[in-house]
């Protein structure tokens, strides 16, 4: 590759995919179906580590760990966390799902207790070093943003009515209900206030009765998966972006959404109250408290001049995050991780 790594990817397949190929100087080679991966890429890891030398071994966490010092071979690991879903994994799944995640995460203490660690946010860290982690072993680099994607250069006007909007996966870990509620006392102070709710996913259904119950069918909209350019467009004519989830590893789609001149009013959780600058990008309130939510909604949608104050802050905010950035940051602590595990 262009920094001079020379680099083997293992991932899950999926259809039509083959099991084998180089992408831009990147071998991949691909087995499995991701809901079993963490049973199926181990093997192949294996017989890599028997097949070739290398210098670090890179393994991304998320949600369940693939558990590489325990064969790693003498090769130095530098595992990779968005963020990990401690309790809140009982909000999305069943039971017995859920415990199985939550158990394989609880063991990354006394399996990675000698691995560093890089991490999106400072909630992350906070996270695994309360876990039980050594603190001058888990490194914060920060994700970047696709500025070309979310900057127009002749950007579609706001709407001339109050336009909310919510864009995140339809899980029900991600409390898209509260916005749904935050929404519903929005348009009983402004009755011409519309909400947009964008992504797809499994819990849609549940949404839309919440919408119908709340008797808020007219007035929400579901725009499901939308291409970037219109998504983009949407976004450069909204006022406002809830986002309620109880835990994000960062909180990419709030920088996303600042770039576009948005302020955010997100959950005081993990990883939105690193990327919402409370008071100056938006506002952050109590995990599930609608009112609140709605509250500081309204504030901004009422008052013209702090509108136009936390969105100018919104995208200098957003202008400091790039990718280049992040890969200078990662690349720099994968050689001295290297570095480390070659000495006697």
């Amino acid at each position: 590759m262009r920094a001079g790594w020379t680099v083997d990817l293992v991932a899950a397949s999926y259809p039509g995919a083959p099991a084998r190929e180089v992408i831009d100087g990147v071998t991949v080679h691909r087995r499995g179906h991701w809901a079993v991966a963490n049973l199926v890429l181990p093997g192949l890891v294996k017989r890599l580590l028997k097949q070739h030398r290398y210098d670090l071994l890179v393994e991304d966490i998320n949600k369940i760990p693939f558990f590489t010092p325990l064969y790693a071979r003498g090769v130095p690991v530098l595992a990779v966390v968005p963020h990990l879903f401690g309790t809140t994994v009982y909000r999305e799944t069943n039971p017995l799902a859920a415990t199985y995640v939550y158990a394989a995460e609880s063991l990354i203490p006394r399996v990675y207790r000698d691995v560093d660690f890089e991490v999106i946010s400072p909630s992350t860290r906070d996270d695994l070093v309360a876990r039980g982690l050594r603190p001058e072993r888990v490194h914060v680099v920060y994700c970047g943003l696709e500025h070309g994607k979310f900057t127009l250069a002749d950007p579609p006007p706001r709407s001339a009515t109050p336009l909310v909007v919510s864009w995140s996966r339809l899980r029900r870990y991600k409390s898209l209900d509260v916005a749904i509620r935050a929404f519903a006392r929005i348009v009983a102070e402004l009755p011409d206030a519309r909400l947009l709710v964008m992504g797809r996913g499994p819990d849609e259904a549940r949404l839309r009765r919440l919408t119908v119950k709340l008797g808020l069918q007219d007035a929400v909209e579901f725009r499901g998966f939308q291409p970037w350019d219109e998504l983009v467009r949407t976004l450069h004519r909204c006022h406002v972006f809830l986002n309620p989830s109880p835990k994000e590893g960062w909180g990419l789609t709030v920088v996303e959404a600042n770039q576009c001149g948005l302020p955010v009013v997100a959950s005081d959780r993990p990883g939105l109250k690193d990327s919402v600058r409370h008071g100056e990008t938006g506002a952050l309130v109590p995990y599930g408290d609608d009112a609140a939510m709605a509250r500081e909604a309204l504030a901004l949608l009422r008052d013209r001049t702090l509108w136009t104050a936390r969105s100018e802050a919104a995208r200098r905010w957003a202008a400091g995050f790039s990718w280049e950035r992040c890969a200078a940051e990662s690349l720099e602590l994968f050689a001295r991780v290297a570095a480390r595990g070659r000495r006697p």
